[in-house]
């Protein structure tokens, strides 16, 4: 073997929730020689050293993220682990950093070691006799037939196996798009898609949250477009039709997903603001498609806001060891200690508030109006 170089201009972020592990500091320092290797840069928000001297964990919180849009600023494609984080769903903090990169038009790649799809995941799915699959806050299993939520399956290239793996498909795919921009002469990504909702004088807000997947839906939006009516937004929420992007009518639970994934990425391509429900879903973690939302709508400069039902801090919420024990969950995960009730990429960048939408409206309304 030898060094190669033949990536230069390729500079990798590399996402997961390795950094909250047991000497998580060892895997990501294994993952970034094996990409400096193959010639690859590697941008990894711990490469710029922080002042820990403040004393307000808020604070430091600020400073990660800051890290972390800075990293991102200067990368070109993303590989995020995809493990499941305290529950079903993946680490929120590295679904909003997808979304992150999927706004800068970064090449998206992710990895597991568990491709099933999620009603062999979720194990408190309930088959009744009605013949569908529940969850156990009542809703029919969103998306149970893929692995992922539909905004991870349709922004990255998702590959089955370790770290090694997805690196060893990007390289594949960088060779073989070399080739064709020389046959074709034509970009190899195009992540071109503009705003395709004519505005009105009123802001445009959208509404991330998990209950687009509630057998209710429809009533709960609508209650809450009234509320930014009477407020002066325009709501659009994840079941409204986005200009530009057809429905499509397929049995082919990927062909659905991606066709959900594009109607809500467009859906945060035309807001001038995001609220988000980042209340746990399936576990400890928000629901996938709202984290990867809110990633997408701060890299592309929208307003964000968001809030959870228990805005309860994340040391006093998640049953962890305590100090004697580095604060470690059952899984030996660090716990986040920033005085925050969420992974600090959303704190870190946006107003999370504690209560249902219709308590903490007024609040958001209080911050566009300063």
């Amino acid at each position: 073997m030898h060094q190669y170089s033949q990536y230069p201009d390729e500079s990798l972020y590399i996402a997961g929730p390795e950094c909250f592990y047991t000497g998580g500091s060892n895997f990501l320092a294994a993952m970034r020689k094996e990409s400096e290797f193959y010639g690859f840069q590697v941008a990894l928000p711990n490469d710029k050293k922080l002042d820990w001297s403040d004393t307000e964990p808020r604070d430091n919180a600020r400073s990660i993220f800051q890290n972390c849009a800075d990293s991102m600023a200067v990368s070109t494609a993303i590989l995020a682990d995809l493990e499941s984080f305290r529950g079903t769903e993946p680490d929120g903090g590295t679904i909003y950093e997808i979304g992150m990169a999927y706004a800068r038009g970064l090449r998206c790649y992710a990895y597991t070691r568990d491709l099933r799809p999620v009603v062999h995941k979720y194990q408190r799915a309930a088959l009744k006799e009605d013949g569908k699959v529940y969850d156990l806050d009542g809703r029919v299993l969103p998306h149970m037939d893929i692995p992922f939520a539909p905004c991870i399956v349709g922004s990255c290239k998702i590959v089955e196996g370790k770290y090694t793996d997805c690196l060893k498909a990007l390289r594949t795919d960088l060779d073989e798009e070399r080739k064709h921009k020389a046959k074709r002469q034509t970009p190899a990504v195009d992540h071109s898609a503009e705003v395709t909702l004519e505005k009105g004088d009123k802001p445009v807000v959208y509404l991330a949250g998990p209950e687009r997947y509630d057998p209710d839906a429809a009533e709960k939006y609508a209650a809450m477009k009234k509320l930014c009516e009477e407020r002066g937004l325009v709501a659009i929420t994840p079941l409204d039709a986005a200009p530009g992007v057809a429905e499509v009518e397929s049995d082919d639970p990927y062909t659905k997903a991606y066709n959900l994934f594009d109607r809500w990425q467009q859906h945060v391509r035309n807001c001038d603001i995001i609220i988000a429900d980042l209340s746990d879903y399936h576990g400890f973690e928000p629901n996938s498609d709202v984290a990867f939302e809110c990633g997408m709508a701060w890299q592309l400069g929208k307003k964000c806001f968001a809030y959870m039902h228990d805005a309860t801090w994340m040391r006093q919420r998640i049953a962890h060891y305590g100090e004697d024990k580095d604060n470690r969950d059952i899984y030996g995960n660090d716990v986040e200690n920033f005085n925050y009730p969420v992974n600090l990429m959303f704190s870190g960048s946006m107003p999370v508030y504690g209560g249902k939408f219709e308590e903490i409206i007024d609040q958001v309304m209080e911050e566009l109006n300063k």
